[in-house]
């Protein structure tokens, strides 16, 4: 056909601009693109037909991601989105393509896809005119200290391994200062925040439902797989009765997500909006709090109980602190003093923390280890090493006395890994962030962000309290939201400055 056709074209037709050119399924009569065409079928054809699947499907997946790369270089508060989004749902995959794939992937090493693509998105697509104020504050300086301390940890002479560093360091750090700065890069108008709370919000409404689901309708095959390991079942099968962990990591975590999800949402329906907006969020924040109790977590009560206290202070309403301080009087007694709803697991559960206190065998457990640890740590003040403890640590470095001790707590992690020093790193940090963001808060003119940045402060303050009793802080999605929070707080006193809704970037 392509040859007929230049056939019929003069000598005079074939020079200069005028010379066709094959195109489109011409090309295909080449044998070069033939070859292709046939070798792609064959590689399509035996990945299908291999004992696995995963690669077969990845393929597939391949145009789409193609796509989404597109969009994100077009706009790239659609990576961060998708991260937070990925932080919801990467756990839950990896049980499903665990059970009908038949492999375990690294999914989560997609959020450090995500953070490094936005980031190239922001400055291949901003690189003669990117505008970095939002990000010339504090905070940034801070979060950058705080990398490049544990950067350094790699020469730590009591670390074991380089390799668990590299996959330890992500957590702690990398995340935590590359998501707040790319936060304040690329969300910088009010609109992101309401986009930011629909989204969160809206992913933890799918939580919850699914947590009932699995609490009253039962576990699917792939989630019965996952609970028939001894290790979780040892921890979310107490007494014939299940402790709901949604598509979290585990109980734990869901039952903080929904403690912070609930303080968040509860302090939003406490605003100046319409009835109707106030019955909604107040809606979700029961919704979340009964999530909270079916997910057996008695460590994420306080959660809530500290949020709603700093909200009260920052607030600076004092009649509504006595109020508060009144209601949660109220709350104490009921589990303390009475013994309503008994036959509820769940707040049978609750009740055995609080009357028990620091009396329960699990945290003489806990207080002993950190008495092993002090006496280990006495003559390191700079840890262990990154990676040492945990998982992790029993990972890479099996036989040490850290990976071998359970921290069950974000702070003794810290304090494990990266020594005193460390420790007191991350308090200066996080203290840095409650005075200076707390002080934003209070001067923000503007009532209705105002109450906004007070359910996301009071939100990160309550899971920084808890992270005492779990490794909450820096985990997904909690971490992602706590990093979009803080930069947000930091970000509000800019918007409040401009008016009549013009460009606040």
């Amino acid at each position: 056909m392509m040859q007929t056709r230049l056939n019929d074209i003069g000598p005079g037709e074939r020079k200069g601009d005028t010379l066709l050119r094959p195109t489109g399924s011409e090309l295909l009569y080449r044998p070069v693109p033939l070859a292709g065409i046939a070798l792609a079928t064959l590689l399509l054809a035996r990945l299908l037909a291999g004992t696995s699947p995963a690669p077969a499907v990845l393929l597939v997946l391949l145009p789409f991601v193609a796509v989404f790369v597109i969009m994100v270089f077009r706009s790239p508060s659609l990576g961060l989105f998708t991260a937070l989004f990925w932080g919801f749902f990467g756990i839950g995959a990896i049980r499903y393509m665990s059970y009908y794939l038949g492999t375990v992937p690294q999914l989560g090493l997609a959020i450090d896809g995500l953070l490094v693509l936005t980031f190239l998105a922001f400055f291949l697509t901003n690189y003669r005119n990117a505008d970095w104020k939002p990000a010339q504050n504090g905070l940034t300086v801070i979060v950058l200290g705080w990398l490049g301390y544990n950067i350094l940890q790699i020469a730590n002479p009591e670390s074991h391994s380089a390799i668990a560093w590299f996959y330890a360091v992500r957590g702690v750090a990398l995340y935590l200062a590359g998501y707040i700065i790319l936060a304040f890069l690329v969300l910088k108008q009010k609109k992101h925040v309401d986009i930011f709370l629909m989204v969160w919000l809206g992913l933890s409404v799918i939580s919850v439902l699914w947590g009932i689901r699995q609490n009253y309708i039962g576990l699917d095959p792939a989630e019965q797989q996952w609970l028939s390991t001894p290790k979780h079942r040892a921890t979310h099968l107490l007494f014939g009765h299940l402790r709901v962990f949604s598509f979290y990591t585990d109980a734990g975590q869901f039952g903080a997500a929904m403690g912070h999800a609930g303080i968040s949402a509860g302090i939003l329906a406490l605003g100046k909006g319409s009835m109707k907006k106030r019955i909604f969020f107040g809606s979700m924040s029961l919704l979340f709090i009964f999530g909270l109790f079916i997910s057996g977590t008695r460590g994420a009560l306080i959660i809530p109980v500290a949020g709603f206290m700093v909200y009260l202070v920052v607030n600076r309403n004092f009649r509504m602190v006595a109020l508060g301080l009144a209601m949660m009087a109220v709350v104490y007694g009921f589990f303390q003093f009475t013994t309503i709803g008994q036959g509820n697991y769940s707040i049978a559960r609750m009740r055995d923390a609080i009357r028990q206190g620091a009396n329960t065998p699990s945290m003489q457990v806990r207080l002993n280890n950190q008495k092993k640890l002090a006496g280990y740590l006495a003559s390191k003040p700079f840890g262990g090493g990154v990676g040492s403890a945990g998982y992790w640590g029993q990972r890479f470095s099996p036989y040490t006395l850290l990976a071998q001790t359970p921290t069950d707590s974000w702070y003794v992690r810290i304090w494990a890994e990266e020594g005193i020093v460390g420790l007191y790193l991350f308090l200066a940090m996080m203290l840095y962030f409650f005075l200076e963001g707390g002080r934003r808060i209070m001067n923000l003119k503007d009532h209705v962000l105002k109450q906004k940045m007070l359910a996301v402060y009071s939100g990160v303050f309550g899971i920084t309290v808890a992270s005492y009793g779990n490794e909450i802080f820096g985990q997904m999605p909690t971490a992602i939201i706590n990093y979009i929070s803080m930069s947000f707080v930091f970000s509000a006193s800019r918007w409040d400055k401009s008016e009549n809704g013009e460009d606040q970037s």
